[in-house]
């Protein structure tokens, strides 16, 4: 299907482009979101009317976005979870939840702003662009772990998934030594008697 972009949008045009798009992401997006029209010719006429106040709108739109976007970037925003010993949550941070977060400190953002490209299941220090206006974006930290103690250690840029692993490897390979050098004694004292008679019987 062909759209009449009303405003801009990234990977596909900016305000007043015709472009193709596939049907269900034009049903189900762009037309009902009010971000293109089909590109029809009475649709072109009406664009061309509504050409000036659309750019108006976008102006002031995007110079609201630009002061929130000063208040909001490079912002971090701690998330206390429960996760195994490995740093795996039990469950994840959605953008819902985010969208939460931002709410809470006065960021009135709608999740489908927030471009995460798939949940957060791992603690650690993670960068999430938040998209204000199709062109200003701003770039916010989600420090999750397992308690605020946890998060201002990671803030101060300890690895606490890193750590933990290399624990849990020093004492697996502390017990591997101790089963190494167990075995050739345990194997003397339980086998040589027996050898002994075995060779002296042949």
């Amino acid at each position: 299907m062909e759209v009449i972009l009303l405003q801009r949008i990234g990977r596909l045009g900016q305000m007043g482009d015709v472009v193709r798009v596939k049907d269900g992401f034009a049903r189900n997006f762009l037309l009902p979101k009010g971000k293109a029209l089909r590109a029809t010719k009475e649709n072109r006429t009406r664009f061309e009317s509504m050409k000036t106040d659309l750019e108006a709108r976008n102006l002031a739109q995007r110079g609201e976005a630009e002061k929130v976007s000063v208040k909001l970037d490079g912002k971090s925003f701690v998330v206390v979870r429960q996760a195994a010993e490995g740093g795996q949550l039990y469950g994840s941070v959605s953008t819902r939840d985010i969208a939460g977060l931002l709410a809470g400190a006065g960021f009135m953002v709608d999740r489908s702003q927030i471009e995460l490209n798939a949940p957060i299941k791992i603690i650690g220090l993670h960068t999430v662009p938040v998209a204000l206006h199709p062109e200003v974006s701003s770039k916010i930290t989600v420090n999750v772990a397992r308690s605020a103690d946890e998060a201002e250690r990671q803030a101060r840029g300890e690895d606490l998934t890193v750590r933990r692993e290399a624990l849990e490897e020093a004492e697996d390979a502390g017990v591997a030594a101790e089963a190494f050098f167990e075995q050739p004694e345990a194997e003397a004292a339980a086998g040589s008697p027996q050898g002994e008679g075995a060779e002296k019987a042949d």
